[in-house]
């Protein structure tokens, strides 16, 4: 499962720049090391800058507000495959952002062979029950939506002198 950190670098100073400008990004990774890493990463694609000539200023891990309440979320993300470079969108149901964000990693390994290395999360955003686009989605958020239950055991009541094996064996699907 991923977690979602806040880091903050910056350049180290020098003559010229003796207050760097602070960078903050908001990174998806399995931990701290990972998430600096990371950091740095982007960093240098973004920026004129690098580990050697930079510091971490702070990481703070964010935590959901309402971990317990299902949420739409719209991932933005790009991510090279054998052909080129593709960005995407997509959109999960999930509790917290970083757990759609795990359920992105999943499925762009599964659908697209893409390896955590080659995919660049973008942005993630809470999206509106009216604003989903991709139908797979809004087919969950119907009022009154319900499952079947296709295999579901009886159990016999429990009594004193009734037995728990029976001659006939009991039909599950209905």
């Amino acid at each position: 499962m991923l977690h979602e950190y806040q880091v903050i670098g910056r350049r180290l100073p020098s003559e010229q720049e003796p207050t760097p400008k602070l960078f903050r990004m908001r990174i998806f990774a399995p931990n701290q090391v990972v998430a600096k890493s990371r950091y740095w990463y982007f960093l240098s694609k973004l920026h004129k800058a690098k580990r050697a000539n930079g510091e971490i200023v702070s990481v703070n891990e964010i935590f959901e507000s309402k971990p317990l309440a299902v949420k739409n979320y719209g991932v933005w993300l790009r991510y090279d495959s054998r052909s080129g470079t593709h960005n995407m969108y997509k959109e999960y149901r999930e509790t917290t952002r970083a757990a759609a964000v795990t359920a992105c990693y999943q499925d762009m390994a599964a659908r697209h062979r893409a390896r955590f290395s080659s995919v660049q999360i973008i942005r993630v955003a809470d999206v509106k029950a009216s604003d989903l686009r991709r139908p797979y989605i809004q087919q969950l958020i119907e009022p009154g939506l319900k499952f079947p239950l296709p295999h579901r055991v009886n159990r016999p009541a429990k009594k004193a002198n009734r037995s728990l094996i029976i001659a006939k064996r009991p039909s599950t699907f209905y």
